[in-house]
């Protein structure tokens, strides 16, 4: 996503060169639809178990969740060398031989980003972009989009080491894809209210256009005396519905108090915690390493808490921010009767279909130690995790076709971590943010 500085708060061949097109041809591996484990359709303002009265806390040994959603990274670019999951296909050479073709034909390779600065050009995640980049289902139109060669730019665990320790060490999602093929906006009001109302882009003008009609996370949560905070840095999440961050300044609050609330064994069923979307959320143009070093202190501050015993968190990403990803992004269900509100010369599309993967982990004692989640997810799946925990009825028809994340956790055995494990450390911003002064030119992918 691209913001005017996120203001809206201050207001309110390939062949013979031995080359595998991965994702950039027909054949690209693409998950099933989501499935409800129910051979019932779930719809909005249905329970997930519907004998039981709403309100009713089912997953006692959960009392708070915690979700930490970075911006503008997709599967591929971040984890796509993890060497477990669908990642990149890997070479002799130990390089990825995934490829998409310019606008020529001529396939380029995906290479290694020289440094964690972001390059000057910036890849796009636009709706039009998005679309082009699909090509419907043939994933082969990143470098001619309008992100141009730096879609194809990738970081390896050397560059990321708190992340990729993170996600050799709990469950990583490797098919959870973003709510919609469009930006920051639409994302997020997936994440909240389960649906965007007709929003692809972000565009501060229209915050008010789009009210979802059974509301978000957040009033659900408060009509039922279930705790919530929104826990920001420079601007929150929830300032995409006015009403909701303005009736709530009491839970709308400075990120210090994230970290005094977790030490004190204080936070909420819910916390949502933003990162500093200015210069710290990595998106592009800024330092990645910044980010990193942000969520490792919301990490370490869960695991250092009394509160860790009880705690699911979940690290991931609003949207692919304009790089490359290999896989297919299914068929999803509707959210609503409201489609995506197209102006002269976006191309047809809707919100029958994910946007691209995007990097998730699941952080809890009850985490099954390196598993990997093959089952579809999306933003809406944290819905479905608060709404399966405390028997909420769904949003909208997407939430109630979710999959709740329970797959990534073994609540019923002893914990495999209740004693937290030892995580890499990030690397130091104060080493690499001076990097990003002058940002190099795309590598050469062969050199």
């Amino acid at each position: 996503m691209t913001l005017p500085r996120r203001s809206f708060l201050i207001g309110a061949g390939a062949a013979a060169a031995g080359l595998a097109l991965g994702g950039c041809s027909p054949s690209a591996p693409s998950p099933p639809p989501a499935r409800n484990p129910s051979t019932v359709r779930r719809r909005a303002g249905d329970r997930p178990d519907p004998s039981r009265p709403e309100g009713t806390d089912t997953l006692p040994a959960i009392e708070h969740v915690v979700v930490v959603m970075m911006e503008n990274h997709s599967y591929d670019n971040y984890l796509g060398m993890l060497g477990r999951g669908e990642g990149f296909t890997v070479g002799s050479d130990g390089k990825p031989t995934n490829a998409c073709p310019d606008a020529g034909g001529t396939p380029l390779r995906a290479f290694h980003m020289a440094n964690t600065c972001q390059l000057a050009k910036e890849p796009s995640q636009a709706w039009n972009a998005t679309h082009a980049q699909w090509n419907n289902g043939a994933m082969d139109g990143f470098v001619r989009s309008d992100s141009g060669p730096v879609a194809m730019g990738y970081w390896t665990g050397a560059d990321l080491p708190f992340y990729y320790g993170l996600a050799n060490t709990f469950p990583v999602c490797d098919h959870w894809f973003g709510s919609c093929m469009g930006q920051t906006y639409p994302n997020r009001r997936f994440l909240l209210a389960g649906t965007a109302r007709g929003n692809i882009d972000t565009d501060n003008a229209t915050l008010n256009d789009f009210p979802p009609p059974n509301g978000t996370i957040m009033e659900l949560l408060s009509r039922h005396g279930i705790t919530w905070r929104n826990y920001f840095t420079d601007l929150p999440t929830t300032a995409l519905f006015p009403p909701v961050a303005t009736a709530n300044g009491d839970k709308v609050v400075n990120v210090d108090r994230f970290f005094v609330d977790a030490a004190a064994g204080a936070l909420p069923a819910f916390s949502l915690v933003d990162p500093n979307f200015d210069h710290g959320s990595e998106e592009n143009s800024s330092d990645i390493t910044v980010g990193e070093s942000f969520v490792a202190k919301v990490v370490d501050a869960v695991m250092k808490g009394p509160g860790w015993s009880k705690t699911v968190l979940v690290w991931t990403y609003d949207e692919h921010g304009g790089y490359y990803d290999h896989v297919a992004p299914p068929r999803a269900v509707p959210p609503d009767d409201v489609g995506p509100r197209l102006k002269a010369g976006d191309t047809p599309g809707g919100y029958d279909i994910y946007g691209f993967r995007v990097p998730a982990v699941v952080v809890s004692p009850y985490a099954k130690k390196s598993y990997v989640s093959r089952v579809v997810h999306d933003h809406t799946s944290i819905l479905k995790l608060l709404e399966t925990k405390y028997n909420l009825p769904a949003l909208t028809d997407r939430d109630a076709a979710a999959d709740a994340l329970l797959d990534c956790l073994d609540i019923g055995s002893s914990p495999a971590f209740a004693t937290p494990p030892t995580l890499p450390a990030p690397r130091n911003p104060s080493v690499t943010t001076p990097l990003c002064d002058a940002p190099g030119p795309v590598p050469n992918p062969d050199g």
